[in-house]
């Protein structure tokens, strides 16, 4: 009788054992391990400093947009939060009788969210201040640094040709992103459209091609390219825009700083100024009869943060390193990928105490993740996430610029339960070359109150190049409802 108990009891235990055996860590990321991604991801509880749940979390992948997650700390570790980077336009001497004899400068202090209504506002001002005439030339002026050369593949491509937004070359001045914002506006059925700028003056550079409006209720099928040529930006346009519907396009210019001139120049003539067409890019240093003319503010550094990471802005991203840099270093920075330096050193700096030195160092050549060489960890993100959530000053800004999927911009990140859609707040990282990356982190609020720190990265492989999104972010999805479920 006594042995049958002891029998009963040990498969009692066993039983209960089963469960907890059974259940891998992150099985959804595992399985997908297991089919040829390659994945690090790791959970954290903030109270305890203990992992919950993790998956080759040291080993290094690319990150993407989760670059922003380090680029968003590091500068608000370095400047106060309502920090602002100004533009201003200043004469080589005070105009006398309405006339600036000689050129005009348009100082960039690197407001990578610079817009064209700004720039609106810094004409108007000029305007006001009484000039009726400016007998030199306009001259753009950076004056922390210049453009940048091309470290990307997309960029570079977009020094000739470009159809999209994001891929706009590095400068200190660059309106818009660096982007051309142009303004379709339809005629009568069967007339040409006009193309604007956003601010309704004239383009200051060549369009070719026609658009044609169609009836209200036809399909557009408008196409918009920008080309360059020695240095000389132009647009190609075609298709089609329906009737009473105005389209706001943007595209990358090749010389931010050059075309941002051109554009202020193009609304001083709007205003009745007259002036020369001369606009050229120079760093020259200011005269000491310079004044001031006009100056606009750029905003907050965390309203810049906020839209950085909630649209994963690039051009925002790179400009405050590139700030970061030209503050720390006390020096121009030549190239993105050397001024990134500033956010390994915050990187290495902020890791948690007591954690034993890294192999091997994370890489990151740019703030944005636009780099596919840039490589971090799920313990390199986490230990972040976990830094920041202790900081009492950071943190309610750092937390601030975070998504919360029900209100997320992109409808991918919009599917699950209400613990997804409610108790997470995270920053998403995506890239389609040379293989996919797909990836999440952020925090997780438990049931009780506490928090969670998580980060899940997942890469295509030589083995599999290419993870279709649905498939990364699900998998990671479905194991963070798993912990939601349990904590």
């Amino acid at each position: 009788m006594e042995l049958r108990h002891r029998l009963l009891l040990t498969l009692a235990c066993a039983a209960l054992a089963l469960p907890a055996l059974a259940r891998a860590d992150l099985p959804k990321l595992r399985a997908l391990a297991a089919r040829g991604a390659n994945v690090t991801a790791a959970v954290v509880d903030l109270a305890t400093g203990r992992p919950l749940e993790q998956l080759s979390p040291e080993a290094r992948l690319a990150p993407a947009s989760l670059s922003k997650l380090v680029t968003t700390a590091a500068v608000l570790d370095a400047w106060p939060v309502d920090r602002t980077f100004d533009t201003a336009v200043l004469a080589d001497r005070a105009p006398r009788e309405g006339v600036v004899a000689g050129d005009l400068i348009l100082r960039g202090g690197g407001d990578a969210t610079l817009d064209d209504e700004k720039l609106w506002l810094l004409a108007a001002q000029v305007r006001d201040a009484g000039v009726r005439e400016v007998t030199g030339r306009l001259v753009v002026s950076p004056a922390t640094f210049g453009t940048l050369p091309c470290e990307t593949r997309d960029r570079c491509e977009g020094l000739e040709r470009s159809d999209r937004a994001y891929n706009a070359v590095l400068s200190s001045i660059g309106v818009d992103f660096g982007n051309w914002c142009v303004l379709v506006r339809p005629g009568a059925v069967g007339a040409p459209a006009e193309l604007r700028t956003c601010t309704g003056t004239a383009l200051p550079i060549a369009v070719e091609g026609r658009v044609t409006t169609a009836s209200a209720d036809a399909r557009p099928t408008l196409q918009v390219e920008r080309l360059t040529d020695d240095g000389i930006d132009r647009l190609r346009v075609r298709g089609t825009v329906p009737a009473g519907e105005v389209t706001r396009v943007y595209r990358a210019m090749s010389d931010p700083s050059l075309a941002t001139g051109q554009l202020l120049r193009e609304m001083l003539v709007a205003l009745g100024v007259k002036m020369p067409p001369a606009v050229i890019v120079s760093p020259v240093p200011l005269v000491p009869s310079a004044v001031k003319l006009a100056e606009v503010e750029g905003l907050q550094l965390k309203e810049q943060v906020g839209r950085m990471m909630r649209y994963s802005n690039n051009y925002i991203a790179d400009v405050l390193t590139l700030n970061l840099a030209a503050e720390q270093q006390r020096g121009t920075p030549q190239r993105l990928s050397t001024a990134s330096g500033v956010l390994l050193q915050y990187l290495l700096r902020e890791r948690e105490a007591g954690a034993p030195p890294p192999a091997t160092l994370p890489v990151l050549a740019s703030g944005s993740g636009l780099t596919p060489e840039n490589r971090l960890s799920a313990t390199d993100l986490t230990q972040l996430l976990a830094r920041q959530y202790r900081d009492a000053r950071r943190f309610p800004v750092f937390y601030g610029s975070l998504v919360v999927p029900r209100d997320a911009p992109f409808a991918f990140l919009r599917r699950g339960g209400d613990d997804w859609l409610d108790r997470v707040a995270l920053k998403t990282g995506t890239m389609n070359e040379p293989v996919s990356v797909a990836g999440i982190a952020g925090y997780l609020r438990r049931k009780d109150g506490g928090w969670l720190a998580f980060a899940v990265i997942v890469n295509g492989s030589d083995r599999r190049r290419q993870i279709p999104l649905a498939e990364a972010l699900g998998a990671a999805r479905e194991d963070l409802e798993g912990l939601l479920a349990r904590y």
